[in-house]
């Protein structure tokens, strides 16, 4: 890390804790506390469990009289919204808090399945527009009030590659697309509603290719739909999630794929894809930002509301800030101003250390950073995409 960047984070982290004595304590209401402590459900449809579990458990841990326990679940994003939504309408909700992407959030906004935190919750929380880095802030506002952000990254598109097959890298849209079609079948991205890296490639490419709208992919991506439509023809499927992809890369059946920051590191961390394995950007990209977020669902009782916002607030300090950096997976990953490395356990800092790369910190400072499509064009975009691009493709 860089000296400039070190004192940029030193200076943000007072900034916090300025922000903090400020305002004389985290949450400004006082503290609910339920008859008798709480079981808490929790279901995870972003994979974020294995980066904020850790975090969540110390809530527990540390208010023993709020949370007897917690039961973790794991779901796709494309089947949470309808789920919640027949258990709302049963009058019977079993979920009471969930980790999302902006997928699934985006799903559960248009039918209208999460609680309105915001504005009526605001004294619980500090200034938020103070508390988030830029890009995070960013998507928050795209919460609209129904969900926080617990961490964030600058995403991509990046291409990660096998060094040892792919000797002539591609480095345009345009060149991607030829070498895709000159080894068919060797390049792969996933269903972009339930993979990040699938929806950040999608949503990087009407940068790359000079669309006039870039967050109107109905009527401003006239380019980017005609380019994925062509490089269609030179890909064999499309797997319902990210993991898929990495797997194909390490064994050697796909040569390029559609990667994020996180989604180079992580695997290369647990071993699904060699080590030694690179990553490419494109000339003239723009970062597409993504994170996860935190939301409970209408019907949630308030005991258990009152808890889970306490918990939020718990989540978004610096020192649960800090077990965002995990092993990579949203790299760097904390949301908030003032969280550096060197605060997170010594296995994130030894993971980063090993697995990232010298080269990240250059091509964030270097290239612009963009929110991700708001909900509404979000949704008519997965579902353009499933029906013109992936519906003959498609496997789960």
């Amino acid at each position: 890390m860089s000296a400039r960047l070190r004192n940029t984070l030193s200076a943000a982290a007072l900034l916090v804790a300025g922000v903090v004595l400020a305002t004389g304590s985290f949450a400004q209401t006082p503290s609910a506390k339920p008859k008798a402590p709480l079981t808490i459900s929790i279901i995870d449809v972003a994979g974020d469990l294995q980066i904020s579990q850790p975090a969540i458990e110390k809530f527990r841990k540390d208010h023993p009289e709020l949370v007897s326990r917690f039961v973790f679940t794991k779901a796709t994003a494309p089947e949470l919204a309808a789920k919640l939504k027949a258990q709302q309408d049963a009058g019977r909700v079993d979920i009471d808090f969930v980790l999302t992407g902006n997928d699934a959030l985006a799903a559960g906004m248009e039918q209208g399945i999460w609680l309105e935190i915001l504005p009526k919750y605001q004294d619980r929380f500090p200034d938020l527009e103070k508390l988030y880095l830029p890009g995070a802030y960013a998507m928050q506002k795209m919460g609209r009030g129904q969900a926080f952000v617990i961490d964030w990254y600058p995403s991509g598109p990046l291409l990660e590659y096998a060094p040892d097959r792919v000797k002539d890298v591609p480095d345009t849209a345009e060149g991607l697309l030829a070498w895709c079609k000159a080894n068919p079948g060797k390049f792969m991205y996933a269903r972009p509603s339930n993979s990040g890296p699938g929806r950040t490639f999608v949503m990087g490419l009407p940068y790359l290719l000079g669309d006039k709208d870039p967050m109107d992919p109905i009527n401003g991506w006239e380019r980017t739909w005609a380019y994925l439509k062509e490089l269609d023809s030179c890909i064999e499927y499309y797997p319902g999630g990210t993991t898929a992809t990495m797997k194909e890369l390490g064994e050697g059946t796909r040569d390029i794929i559609a990667t994020t920051t996180g989604w180079d590191i992580n695997p290369r961390y647990l071993g699904i894809v060699p080590e030694e394995f690179k990553v490419a950007s494109l000339k003239g990209f723009h970062w597409v930002g993504d994170a996860n977020y935190m939301a409970i669902p209408k019907g949630v009782p308030q005991e258990k509301v009152d808890v889970l916002l306490q918990m939020i607030a718990y989540l978004l300090k610096p020192e649960q800030q800090a077990y965002m950096y995990d092993h990579g997976y949203m790299y760097p990953g904390p949301a908030i101003h003032g969280v550096t490395l060197n605060m997170a356990p010594q296995e994130s800092q030894d993971t980063i250390k090993r697995f990232g790369r010298p080269e990240y910190e250059r091509l964030i400072a270097d290239n612009p950073i963009e929110p991700p499509l708001d909900a509404k064009p979000l949704v008519a975009m997965f579902d353009k995409w499933d029906r013109e691009i992936g519906s003959a493709k498609m496997k789960q």
